[in-house]
């Protein structure tokens, strides 16, 4: 998912910034594929639960393309959760909150003030297709659904306060890609539970962020890109 939205925002004229924590070696291979099509890119580490380290990631991104004109936070974690194991529940809880709802948060205070000094900025979260109706359809997911919604708080509360300059919205995928494990009969079950009848793509996550990175009235939305999902 990654890959094509750098690579969309590339096509556009975007300078591209990736960051990782321990996915070093496919954000450097997305870079010299950039580089190699005449495209600016850079990666860096940058661990998203460290405040600071997300500030410095901001600066040097700065220092090195004076200006941070798109955020665009893919971060995610996605475990399952047995509310009987209160140790485990608690420990999912904090890490849950922080990589999804708290990156969501702190990455946006850090990259709005370069956004403001150049008048405009936009930025788009990652949400969920299940939050983003309001239907936690699976047990076992609490902490990573409240995460989830709270993206979509983060993002309604931002857009108010960064307006007029930021827009500030959010995209909440469906069956987009099969996750690794899948079996054959349980990428059929979620085929026959999409409308569109298909896993979507990870360029269909593209499209929507060149929507939100190119509008000049959409803030505090989050756009469900599920295939229908969430009409069954």
């Amino acid at each position: 998912m990654g890959a094509a939205v750098a690579d969309a925002l590339s096509q556009r004229g975007c300078r591209i910034a990736l960051t990782y924590r321990q996915s070093r070696k496919p954000a450097e291979e997305i870079v010299q594929r950039l580089l190699a099509q005449g495209r600016e890119a850079m990666a860096l580490p940058c661990d998203l639960l460290d405040r600071k380290a997300i500030v410095r990631a901001a600066s040097r991104i700065v220092r090195r393309y004076k200006h941070l004109d798109i955020l665009i936070n893919l971060s995610s974690i996605y475990e399952e959760t047995p509310l009987n194991k209160t140790v485990a529940s608690a420990r999912s809880w904090d890490r849950h909150l922080k990589a999804n709802a708290g990156s969501a948060y702190f990455l946006s205070l850090a990259a709005a003030p370069w956004m403001k000094r150049a008048g405009a900025g936009r930025i788009i979260h990652i949400a969920d297709w299940t939050s983003a109706s309001r239907r936690p359809r699976y047990k076992g997911y609490t902490p990573y659904y409240v995460s989830k919604a709270a993206i979509q708080g983060v993002t309604e509360a931002l857009a108010l306060e960064l307006a007029p300059a930021i827009l500030v919205n959010a995209i909440a995928p469906g069956p987009i890609l099969p996750p690794p494990g899948l079996t054959t009969q349980e990428s059929r079950v979620v085929v026959q539970a999409t409308p569109l009848a298909r896993w979507g793509g990870a360029l269909e996550i593209a499209k929507a962020v060149l929507f939100l990175s190119e509008t000049d009235f959409v803030t505090g939305e989050t756009i469900r890109v599920d295939g229908g999902r969430h009409l069954l």
